[in-house]
């Protein structure tokens, strides 16, 4: 009987059709999830009249959505390490795209809340879970491109929420946009058929036949069986300690404090941008189209951002790319305040997508990776879920700014405090306490 490590055969494994499989999954699947969180604020001003809601009202509702987002971080990302991440995933899609579908139905602001504050569970749960999914099948040395790239599928999404809202919202109503986030519960059956569960899972449940099916199509040439000693024992002995107390053992605790905080910071930003970034241009004298081109552009600078930022890992290091990036976002909302040019305010708003989604795209595989795989979903969604409290408070704050005398642009200076914050945050992460995986040469067939 030959001892399989199934980190090493997965880390030294070459992209191929399997592994294309699961990216075209994850990023369907984040597509989705990018362009339901983007529609709220894309048909906000069209919305706010039809409800005859405002600006504050409006603001609470995103928060009381992204209150519920926190909470499926916390559970579904959580419970994905033992119920399984494909069922975990599964879950998610249909609570965001069939309550999404309902909410365009809604015929008062209430009926609308509650809907997408369902959704909202799968929306916060589904992101660490694919983080955790693809970077566990992906190859050590394309990792982090591997995911960054995944992840310019939640800009694909944005972008074409925003195409929708420029060209179609206005003849068609801001309701098209949440009826068609029912793609993702049709495509399930497909999903199910197709996607794999994590060979970490199969690992608890000792599984060796569902190892050997996956290792197989990971690494064609390695003939594993179910026989092979997976190394399930240690695996075990791994998984003994309570996840979320893991976090903080082994000299991680000042490091998990750091991202919740970069991560909460993060999530303001974010969170503001994407729900008031058109109302704020419209605020400032731009026609209703002309801001919705703003927001085209602000997920444009978060693809490049993201793809371009997780090349610059491999040369420079993940912890530094990510300081370089945070310093650069709180520069770019210091510039938006004071800009006055449409085509520099086009530019600026680009590399502030780079800075802040593409950003946020980078740190969560970072962050994922800090920790031993058997809690990687875990402390992922932990620092996530503790983040989305900055994503709460954003909405309402960046609602009470704009009910002021204060120039609609000066409320991007809000933006560029936590934006440095989250650099120094970084900083002070000790990756010497990491657990990062390497990809260590073997022979193929290495018997233990």
């Amino acid at each position: 009987m030959r001892t399989v490590q199934t980190t090493q055969v997965l880390g030294n494994s070459k992209f191929n059709k399997f592994h294309l499989l699961i990216f075209l999954w994850c990023f369907f699947a984040i597509a989705f999830d990018g362009f339901d969180v983007a529609i709220y604020g894309i048909g906000l001003p069209l919305m706010m009249e039809d409800f005859n809601i405002s600006r504050i009202e409006a603001g609470a509702i995103s928060s009381y959505t992204l209150i519920s987002t926190m909470v499926g971080t916390f559970l579904l990302g959580s419970i994905s390490d033992f119920i399984g991440r494909k069922k975990a995933i599964a879950i998610c899609l249909i609570l965001f795209s069939l309550f999404t579908f309902l909410a365009g139905f809604a015929q008062n602001p209430t009926l609308f809340m509650i809907m997408r504050v369902i959704a909202a569970l799968g929306l916060g749960g589904i992101m660490p879970i694919l983080v955790a999914i693809m970077g566990e099948y992906s190859p050590v040395k394309k990792r982090p491109l591997t995911i960054a790239t995944m992840y310019c599928g939640y800009s694909i999404g944005a972008i074409i929420a925003s195409l929708i809202g420029m060209y179609l919202m206005e003849m068609m109503g801001w309701r098209l946009l949440y009826w068609i986030s029912i793609i993702p519960l049709l495509a399930l059956p497909w999903f199910l058929k197709q996607f794999p569960e994590s060979v970490s899972y199969y690992l608890t449940k000792k599984k060796g036949d569902k190892i050997a099916e996956i290792l197989n199509k990971v690494d064609p040439g390695g003939n594993y069986q179910a026989s092979d000693n997976y190394e399930y024992e240690s695996f075990k002995e791994s998984t003994k300690e309570i996840p979320i107390k893991k976090v903080f053992s082994n000299k991680r605790t000042s490091s998990t404090i750091a991202f919740w905080i970069a991560v909460t910071c993060s999530m303001l930003v974010i969170s503001g941008l994407t729900t008031w970034l058109p109302q704020i241009m419209v605020d400032a004298g731009h026609g209703l189209t002309s801001s919705l081109s703003f927001n085209l552009m602000l997920a444009v600078g978060q693809i490049s951002g993201s793809i371009f930022g997780g090349m610059l890992v491999n040369r420079l290091g993940h912890r530094s790319v990510l300081i370089l990036m945070f310093f650069i976002g709180s520069l770019c909302f210091v510039l938006l305040s004071i800009t006055t040019s449409s085509l520099l305010l086009y530019l600026i708003i680009t590399l502030t997508g780079a800075c802040t989604v593409g950003t946020q795209n980078l740190v969560n595989p970072y962050i994922s990776e800090f920790y031993p795989r058997e809690i990687r979903t875990t402390g992922l969604s932990i620092a996530v879920g503790v983040g989305r409290i900055g994503g709460i408070m954003a909405p309402v704050a960046i609602a009470l700014l704009l009910s002021t005398n204060l120039d609609p642009q000066h409320a991007f200076m809000a933006f560029a405090v936590p934006s440095l914050i989250g650099a120094v945050c970084f900083i002070t992460v000790r990756e010497k306490h990491a657990s990062f995986d390497r990809a260590v040469p073997v022979k193929k067939h290495q018997i233990a």
